[in-house]
């Protein structure tokens, strides 16, 4: 398929999570790995702003990509953290030449393989909910298209995210934050016993556990939880298709 007829598809897929039981780690999921297979990245990441105020990570196309964004986060330094604090973008950034700007976090990415690096806000009207990450594994610029392309993506799910908020009220949506952020800690435990268990890199187990849930209309944080319960095992789990 085209790259046009990809990124149409995925503003559908992001508009159906317009649903009143709206899971934030599922559709944030589906936007960053649509984000890989529509743009020229290797990888695409999502931080969101907590109630307290800091950002979280929430989701990662890779597991290398994951581990330097919590890096970023722990260093406090990075295009992503950038792009939340100026609610504009940083866009074509290459690592091997900005190490006065982000000395510690290049390092890391450059080791993990990255070489270039943009960031997009998560913004509606002035409010920045967090930033979308798109590391790349060569050096090179994103085309004007692309960048609007990735802005495009990233307002349909900013819309999504704070039009559920509006339908609660703000102690309802921390929790609800709160929520999301330790359902992603149980997915990622989950997605550690599964891959131990087959023998799976992450993202195969990650693809298992999502495949199960949606096949049987269950929440992604569900199935994982059942996992680490021993309710679950790799053996019950609906097989992926490619």
């Amino acid at each position: 398929m085209s790259r046009e007829t990809l990124l149409a598809h995925a503003m559908v897929e992001l508009a159906d999570t317009l649903v009143d039981d709206f899971d934030i780690v599922d559709s944030l999921t589906m936007l960053s790995d649509r984000c890989v297979d529509v743009l020229d990245v290797a990888a695409a990441g999502i931080m969101l702003v907590a109630p307290e105020g800091d950002l979280r990570l929430m989701t990662s196309s890779s597991d290398a990509m994951r581990i330097v964004e919590l890096f970023e986060l722990q260093a406090q330094e990075g295009p992503c953290l950038d792009c939340f604090r100026t609610g504009e973008a940083v866009v074509n950034q290459d690592l091997a030449t900005v190490n006065g700007r982000w000395p510690r976090f290049s390092a890391v990415a450059l080791t993990a393989g990255f070489r270039s690096v943009d960031a997009v806000p998560m913004r509606l009207r002035g409010h920045v909910i967090g930033a979308l990450n798109l590391f790349r594994t060569e050096v090179g610029s994103l085309i004007e298209t692309d960048v609007l392309a990735a802005q495009a993506l990233a307002d349909v799910a900013t819309i999504a995210i704070l039009q559920h908020r509006t339908a609660l009220d703000t102690r309802l949506v921390n929790e609800q934050l709160n929520q999301a952020l330790n359902s992603r800690i149980v997915i990622e435990q989950a997605k550690g016993k599964i891959a131990q268990s087959g023998r799976l890199d992450m993202q195969d187990a990650f693809v298992r556990l999502r495949t199960h849930g949606r096949n049987h209309n269950l929440r992604l944080v569900v199935v994982a939880s059942n996992v680490v319960d021993g309710t679950l095992t790799l053996d019950d789990l609906d097989a992926s298709h490619t």
